[in-house]
């Protein structure tokens, strides 16, 4: 691999998606680049760390991510051992191309001449030599001054992707095209045309840009997004691991995608046509498609059954699922929610997300597992009048030291060793030891030892809402309105 090439390329990964159609799997906090799908080992976002950062050479990645999400992208650069260059976090959502261009911004102040390759954190690629491969092709092309998109070989007439018309070719390799036309997600007929005509490609949402004739571009043709980008930059605070954008210039941009922005309107376009094992998953049919089937063309992650069932996705994070006689179905069960839903029509998921947010539910908000910067909680049991919970927390990691008005605890701890501060006291409490904790009482959770920390938590009161926490100090420097 040529390092003069490979030194110039800033990967840029963009985590700020919800993952709608992944209910109730992915739920807004908690999002579909942090889940580990079909049994991996590591997270959608763990595996896009990995891509580029495991050759070396590449810079250190630029990583743009919605600020509800920082600590969960915390926590998969610790576990895939990645130094990234920044850690943006968006005060507002704004879509690709004010975030692209605060990446392109950052890459410019260290190198005239650098070129950014821009990654969703939710894809799966399966081939991953064949796509560095195609990484560095996309750099030599984007260092002639062009802006690579990566199509991808359409294999079926898909009707949940944008496709990309290739024009003419672009030098004498035979690899490269000039962008002949975007085309929006077809119907069915139209999608069929496009594959029989065979110069359609995905649009992968994967690119290869020249930062400097990306951020001329957009001076060109969205100046108020440019502007934006760069006075909230220059305003931008460092905040522990992360620099948090200004919020008041972030949300002067305009709300639009990088295709919108300047792809669709540049004569610098080039797509780049490759074949890695390439998916999105935007649906739960898409990870049927990339899982490995059973003779019956069956997938289960979990606990299940199935007879007399084909062509049948099932993932269980807790109860035993049964299927009889099913086809072509998805099964999704959660400790909360529960989906049911025609495989052939898994992407009207999102619909049922709508609904929920239109009618006030919290389904699609939080699973009853919450993660936190600390650990994690997870709701066992909910009364009117008390509830159980399941604390982890992290060897070495602590609670900040807070005040309840309206509800007591009793902790008792089943695992490893807990400090407890209580007013001025401190005190070690051990495997089925317990301490209680009155309303008003100022007190401290932490975790001393080398191993996870665990204890069962009773609340009791009168209000049991996690908006009741008063706090006097904090190390991982939340918000008023963040709780925990």
């Amino acid at each position: 691999m040529r390092t003069d090439v490979m030194s110039k390329v800033v990967p840029v990964i963009l985590s700020g998606g919800s993952g709608s159609r992944l209910w109730p799997l992915s739920r807004s906090m908690y999002p579909k680049q942090f889940i580990k799908l079909n049994g991996g080992e590591l997270s959608l976002l763990g595996a896009t760390l990995k891509r580029l950062s495991s050759n070396d050479g590449f810079g250190k990645p630029i990583i743009l991510a919605n600020n509800d999400h920082r600590f969960l992208v915390k926590a998969e650069i610790d576990a895939a051992r990645c130094t990234p260059r920044a850690i943006f976090l968006e005060p507002v959502s704004r879509n690709t191309a004010a975030a692209i261009a605060v990446a392109a911004l950052t890459a410019l102040k260290d190198d005239p001449s650098a070129v950014i390759v821009v990654m969703p954190s939710d894809h799966v690629i399966e081939n991953q030599s064949l796509f560095i491969d195609a990484v560095l092709r996309g750099v030599e092309i984007a260092q002639q001054e062009k802006l690579v998109l990566f199509g991808i070989k359409a294999t079926e007439p898909h009707t949940g992707y944008g496709y990309i018309k290739e024009g003419d070719q672009v030098g004498t390799e035979n690899d490269a095209f000039t962008v002949a036309a975007f085309c929006e997600k077809p119907d069915r007929e139209i999608a069929e045309r496009y594959l029989q005509e065979g110069r359609y490609h995905w649009n992968s949402g994967i690119f290869a840009l020249n930062a400097g004739k990306f951020i001329d571009e957009l001076a060109v043709f969205e100046p108020t997004i440019l502007e934006a980008a760069q006075k909230a930059l220059a305003s931008a605070e460092v905040d522990l691991d992360f620099t948090r954008l200004d919020r008041a210039a972030f949300s002067q941009s305009p709300n639009i995608s990088i295709d919108c922005a300047v792809m669709e309107r540049t004569a610098s376009a080039v797509v780049l046509p490759i074949d890695v094992g390439w998916s999105d998953i935007g649906s739960w049919s898409s990870l049927w498609n990339i899982a490995e089937h059973d003779k019956s063309g069956n997938y289960v992650n979990g606990d299940a059954l199935l007879l007399d069932s084909e062509r049948v996705y099932v993932h269980s994070d807790r109860a035993l699922v049964t299927t009889i006689g099913l086809k072509d179905l998805i099964v999704v069960s959660t400790p909360d929610a529960l989906l049911i839903a025609d495989r052939n029509r898994a992407q009207d998921v999102s619909k049922v997300v709508a609904e929920l947010k239109s009618t006030g539910r919290k389904e699609h908000e939080q699973h009853l597992r919450n993660h936190r910067p600390w650990g994690f909680f997870e709701t066992l049991n909910l009364s009117p009048r008390f509830q159980v919970k399941l604390l982890h927390v992290k060897p070495g990691a602590k609670l900040s030291m807070q005040m309840h008005h309206h509800r007591s605890e009793h902790w008792i701890v089943v695992h490893g060793t807990a400090r407890v501060t209580i007013g001025d006291t401190d005190k070690l409490v051990r495997e089925n030891e317990s301490v209680y904790i009155f309303a008003t009482q100022w007190h401290r959770l932490e975790n001393p030892g080398k191993v996870p920390l665990e204890l069962i938590e009773v609340q009791i009161g009168t209000y049991l809402g996690e908006d009741d926490i008063v706090r006097t100090d904090d190390m991982y420097r939340r918000a008023a309105d963040e709780t925990r």
